[in-house]
């Protein structure tokens, strides 16, 4: 059965701020990874809200660049999220000992690391945010 598309991209979205929610939460107690991890999660579930409210029926992948693209071509606005793509880097070695050689994933990623994927994730969830009000 097809799912109406305003409803199922809102299920995504509502998805999104909790992952995003999470993030900060876990910001607040320096688990650096998993806040990289979360904002990664919080961009794609996003960017997948929009997705949805455009019609698609499946939406795969994991990729935020690769659903980007598909956002932008359907919507040249999301053009200004760019920079977002690099999220994608935070998929895999935020959470498994061999995603860095040598490390550990709550070893290899700071402060800083935090504060920009908040900032990134923050940007694609305020841009799909403004798609559900136009």
């Amino acid at each position: 059965m097809r799912q109406e598309p305003g409803k199922e991209g809102s299920r995504w979205l509502k998805q999104a701020e909790r992952d995003f929610d999470d993030a900060q939460y876990a910001f607040a107690g320096e688990r650096y990874s998993l806040v990289c991890f979360l904002a990664q999660q919080a961009a794609e579930k996003a960017i997948k809200a929009f997705l949805y409210l455009s019609g698609e029926e499946r939406v795969l992948g994991h990729s935020v660049a690769d659903l980007l693209n598909r956002a932008s071509s359907l919507n040249s606005v999301f053009d200004v999220v760019w920079r977002a793509r690099t999220l994608d880097l935070y998929y895999i070695p935020t959470r498994y000992p061999n995603g860095i050689p040598g490390g550990l994933p709550y070893e290899a990623f700071d402060r800083e690391d935090g504060e920009k994927a908040l900032m990134l994730a923050a940007s694609v969830i305020n841009l799909v945010k403004e798609q559900f009000t136009d």
